[in-house]
């Protein structure tokens, strides 16, 4: 029509009904518009005025009065200024001329003038991985997730390991953060699930691993590393420090497990598990469907990667440490009970993350749990009354006093009874009570129902004597061994027995 302006959807119904084969006469009756101005569209005469580049204001710019003059010199001083800081100082240097309203204008402002006067920006290089040529190992955690178990908060990391070229990952929980000892559990762990070995294997600068230990033992850590990659024939290299970017395909990677972990979390409805093993086979099946969205990579890498070595390597610091005349030994600030039988031997330990295998010389005794210090508590204490009760029982009254009391004490049960016992009875008889029900548990390997059963006489107000639970939970007499008797025939007896007259003349 005649006077009327033609649309953007006028245009585009014209040009597409062109570029269907349709003639221009035919065209302009289907959008609406005259011939003429369909001539004038394919000339590029007819344009939706809307469509024009603006070169000039609609309204009066509210910072041209400070823009020039302070918002830039303060930029040019401090480039990562926000917008949001600018507009504080324009509120506390001119009070009501500069309302929140123009925030969103000075946001804009501010990018405008970085974008053409503000520093140079560190630029990512996008890399050719070759299949087999590089894994990268990082530790990472889940944010927002409070996993438990048994109700209880597991304190823990993840370490994380990955293909390069196929996307292949692995997950292990780490207890006690990252350390020489998690990076290769994880990284043997990892490699002995794939089958085998990418030529390259890069970390980040492991700082977290070497705080508060001397130079030489950090030089100990980078050789034994070195020795670890030579077993599987991997080349070791590091980011430089500071540079997260440069381990960017397996960062990259955390956020993609970690959401699909998120998601998997949603769908079992629970943070809580039986043990930390469940946990990882539960995370094992999480990151296995992950994997098998890239089956196709992951197939054509493993074609591609070194065969693995028949032995494994050592993942483990070795240490020494000398039983004490309490029964304790201490191992990187913590301190453990032993069997009091060890008193004075010297323990050969294989240092993991999460457990410590104990040696007598050369032969393998026993694995205790490792445990951490928490935030500025170093010392950690993991305290198992069963190594000194038998000693304890006969002197009761040193468990008053005594440095380990509370840790002697099982679990919040005993505790309960302590204190119930130590208000109620005189000090001789609470000592001897307490000490008393400890060797109980230990001996008959009942610690469980015999707090339970000590709780209930409390609750009930029973009088408490230790004779009534040894009579209850003690075995009691020593088991003598059953002995078969095979009673002979009586006439075998009679055939020994002399006639009457030779025994009368032998009287």
């Amino acid at each position: 029509m005649s006077g009327t302006q033609i649309t953007k959807q006028q245009v585009k119904i014209y040009m597409k009904s062109r570029k269907e084969g349709y003639t221009q006469k035919i065209s302009s009756a289907k959008s609406g518009i005259s011939v003429r101005s369909g001539h004038d569209i394919e000339r590029g005469k007819r344009q939706d005025p809307k469509t024009k580049d603006r070169h000039w204001r609609t309204r009066k710019d509210p910072l041209e009065p400070v823009w020039g003059s302070e918002i830039v010199p303060l930029l040019e001083e401090s480039p990562t200024l926000l917008g949001s800081t600018l507009l504080d100082y324009l509120q506390s240097n001119y009070t009501d001329r500069y309302p929140d309203s123009i925030l969103r204008t000075l946001q804009r402002r501010v990018r405008e003038w970085k974008g053409k006067y503000g520093k140079e920006k560190e630029v990512m290089f996008r890399q050719i991985h070759e299949p087999g040529a590089l894994g990268l190992s990082d530790f990472t955690t889940l944010k927002g997730i409070t996993v438990t178990i048994r109700g209880k908060i597991f304190k823990y990391i993840l370490y994380h390991f990955r293909l390069a070229f196929s996307g292949w990952s692995n997950l292990k929980i780490t207890i006690g953060g990252e350390s020489y000892t998690a990076l290769t559990e994880g990284l043997q762990d990892s490699l002995r699930r794939l089958g085998g070995c990418p030529n390259e294997h890069r970390t980040d600068s492991l700082s977290a691993a070497f705080k508060n230990i001397s130079k030489a033992a950090i030089d100990d850590i980078t050789k034994k590393y070195h020795g670890f990659c030579e077993h599987y024939s991997m080349k070791p290299t590091r980011n430089n420090l500071g540079c997260k970017h440069e381990n960017g395909s397996v960062e990259s990677a955390h956020g993609h497990v970690k959401r699909r972990i998120k998601q998997a979390f949603l769908l079992r409805g629970s943070y809580d598990f039986d043990s930390v093993e469940e946990y990882q086979i539960w995370l094992d099946e999480v990151v296995n469907n992950h994997n098998r969205r890239n089956a196709k990579n992951i197939d054509i890498e493993r074609a591609s990667l070194q065969v693995l070595p028949e032995t494994k390597a050592a993942d483990y610091d070795e240490v020494i440490a000398k039983v004490s005349s309490s029964s304790t030994i201490q191992v990187r600030c913590s301190l453990y009970t032993v069997p009091s039988r060890l008193v004075g031997h010297n323990l050969r330990i294989k240092l993991y993350s999460d457990r410590m295998e104990c040696y007598l010389g050369s032969s393998y005794l026993f694995n205790l749990k490792r445990v951490y210090g928490q935030g500025t508590k170093r010392r950690a204490k993991l305290i198992n009354y069963k190594h000194v009760i038998h000693s304890l029982v006969r002197k009761p009254q040193a468990f008053r006093g005594s440095q380990l009391r509370d840790d002697l004490l099982p679990n919040e049960q005993y505790k309960q009874i302590w204190q119930y016992v130590d208000l109620n009875m005189p000090a001789h008889t609470a000592c001897k009570f307490i000490v008393g029900i400890l060797y109980i548990a230990a001996n008959e390997d009942c610690e469980s129902e015999l707090g339970w059963a000590v709780v209930d006489y409390i609750a009930n107000k029973k009088v408490l004597k230790l004779t009534d639970f040894q009579s209850k939970f003690q075995s009691g007499k020593i088991k003598h061994p059953e002995i078969e008797v095979n009673q002979h025939s009586l006439v075998q007896y009679e055939q020994l027995i002399p006639q009457t007259q030779e025994v009368a003349n032998y009287v």
